[in-house]
């Protein structure tokens, strides 16, 4: 579900994304300014989250130069090229689902979740992982962890999907 519920019920104010697919509660808040979305190609906005992580203050690209993307950025002439400065993103907090966390933090994630899930832990100050399965401490082997525990603040497990309701009841580890 992601941050739909969030957005859908007012408690995001401004939201980052590469597209908004078929969320048509936020095309409408964004339609009626109760929403202010930015958007960026996918690849930027993961370059931009991998920046803020790295520790780095910005990126340069060209992707946009001669587009509308140019618009309100600062341009960087580098060599006989030009490219457009992208600031770094971070976050105070970061929600993260992952496949599988140790009870130390440690992740592993499944399909395309790997595209930002580990940006996004790297670039918060506090990250919270909702986890289908939290296993003991080892279990996982140190090669398939995608994302280390000191990066990991809190593990939530997903107990069970309650069908009178349609949520998801937690268990905090």
């Amino acid at each position: 579900m992601g941050v739909s519920r969030l957005v859908e019920n007012g408690r995001v104010k401004h939201l980052i994304t590469s597209h908004l697919g078929l969320n048509a509660k936020a095309i409408d808040m964004m339609n009626a300014g109760a929403l202010e979305v930015s958007f960026f190609p996918q690849g930027i906005l993961a370059e931009k989250i991998r920046a803020g992580g790295a520790g780095l203050l910005a990126i340069v690209t060209d992707i946009g130069i001669d587009t509308i993307l140019r618009q309100d950025k600062t341009v960087i002439p580098i060599g006989d090229a030009e490219g457009l400065l992208e600031p770094a993103l971070r976050a105070d907090v970061a929600l993260i689902h992952a496949a599988k966390a140790d009870r130390a933090g440690n992740l592993v994630y499944e399909k395309s979740s790997r595209n930002f899930n580990p940006l996004m832990a790297m670039a918060a100050d506090k990250v919270i992982v909702e986890a289908e399965t939290v296993v003991d401490i080892g279990t996982i082997p140190p090669d398939q962890v995608h994302t280390p525990a000191p990066f990991v603040d809190h593990v939530v497990a997903i107990e069970r999907l309650t069908p009178e309701y349609g949520v998801l009841k937690h268990h905090v580890q």
